[in-house]
């Protein structure tokens, strides 16, 4: 629809899945950028953070590719995604009763298994919403909207260990404190999602999850490698917080150090919300295949920053601020552009639910082997070998992407 002077894609839809998202992320960023410091706070290594990222990640990943074919054969998304939210919400919560890292596992598997319900339906809804070429704004519409959220999210959290960790004997108080109030924007998100974001119900499909599979493109599933590839080198960014605080403790110790990697990730958030929807638009005009080869190559970039920050022991601030920019950026690119790819490359309406899925799973499973193997890396050699490695898989993805026609 359209009223008034607003743009034929900024419509109900957009606008609702984007204040959904922005709600969601203010309370997923809160319990993102707090938690390598309630992990150091308890004393646990960074393989353990490592692990929880990738086995969250992997567990998502199968649910996308379920929860997007399941949609497409009930010929509805809606009821299913406001589940998905309900359950990423809240379960973040269960890291203010965690003593040690089981519970924190639990309280991330269960969010990313919600949001691995709810993303591809989101994607489909969202690419449905538009028409195909104004299909790069709305992706980098939503994916600004989104990060809006992720900037609120860490400065509540920062500020909350900032007013709370003065007057607290306990350490771990203050972050058990802002992991409870992440049930506030969690529920918001869900109610949001539920009230504004409008369905129409087609007939569903008989089709299996195999045959589904089957009938999806070839160059789909090409793309499909490049993503992966890269994938396996995308380190969860909680990562890149740890490291941020690791850098700074010997100069600003623990507790400082920590607030400080938190607000790196402000500025990371930032610079995504402010890069997503220009790169969304710019490639409904310049196409997105060179774009998305430009953001894998920076990703690269920045995980050979960290690795030369370990290496010289670089603990300047600027320097590790231009790598949350940068990182901001490159994942700006490539979450704006992939989605929007994935609709490019499957026209069909009634296999987007599945091709969704299918993207959800190849970026899950990277993220399974990039997260696992970059914080055992870290653990057994250094976190120097560790950026090495994903820099490499990084690039290679770069290559292989811009190879795709």
């Amino acid at each position: 629809m359209r009223q008034g002077h607003w743009p034929a894609w900024l419509n109900r839809n957009v606008i609702g899945m984007g204040l959904t998202s922005f709600l969601g992320d203010t309370g997923y960023e809160m319990a993102t950028a707090l938690l390598p410091g309630f992990f150091a706070v308890l004393g646990l290594p960074a393989a353990a953070l490592g692990t929880i990222e990738g086995v969250a990640d992997a567990t998502s990943s199968f649910v996308k590719l379920g929860s997007g074919w399941l949609s497409d054969r009930l010929g509805h998304r809606k009821t299913i995604a406001v589940a998905g939210y309900f359950l990423s919400g809240t379960a973040k919560a269960l890291f203010a009763f965690a003593y040690n890292w089981p519970l924190i596992l639990a309280g991330r598997v269960i969010a990313w298994f919600g949001r691995g319900i709810r993303g591809p339906l989101r994607d489909a809804m969202l690419a449905e919403s538009v028409p195909a070429e104004m299909r790069g704004k709305a992706f980098g519409f939503h994916r600004a909207g989104d990060t809006v959220g992720a900037i609120l999210g860490p400065l509540i959290g920062v500020a909350l260990l900032s007013y709370f960790g003065p007057h607290s004997s306990d350490a771990s108080r203050p972050f058990r404190i802002a992991f409870l109030l992440t049930l506030i924007p969690g529920i918001a998100a869900t109610l949001a999602f539920a009230i504004l974001v409008h369905e129409t119900r087609r007939p569903g499909s008989r089709t299996s999850l195999r045959a589904s599979l089957g009938s999806l493109p070839r160059s789909f599933f090409r793309f499909q490698i490049a993503v992966g590839i890269f994938g396996a080198g995308d380190y969860s960014h909680t990562l890149m917080i740890l490291a941020a605080a690791q850098l700074l403790a010997p100069r600003y110790g623990v507790s400082h150090a920590a607030q400080v990697a938190g607000l790196f990730y402000v500025l990371h958030n930032a610079f995504y919300a402010l890069a997503a929807y220009p790169v969304g638009a710019l490639s409904d005009r310049w196409g997105r295949r060179g774009l998305l080869t430009s953001g894998y190559a920076l990703g690269a970039i920045v995980a050979l920053g960290f690795a030369g920050a370990f290496w010289w022991k670089n603990a300047e601030i600027l320097f590790i601020a231009l790598l949350f920019v940068l990182g901001g950026t490159f994942i700006a690119i490539q979450d704006s552009l992939e989605g929007a790819m994935t609709a490019d490359l499957v026209p069909e309406t009634s296999q987007r639910g599945v091709a969704y899925g299918v993207t959800g799973a190849v970026n899950g499973i990277g993220d399974l082997i990039s997260s696992t193997v970059v914080g055992v890396i870290w653990s057994l050699y250094s976190p120097v070998a560790a950026f090495i490695f994903a820099a490499v898989m990084m690039a290679l993805g770069a290559i292989a992407i811009r190879r795709i026609r």
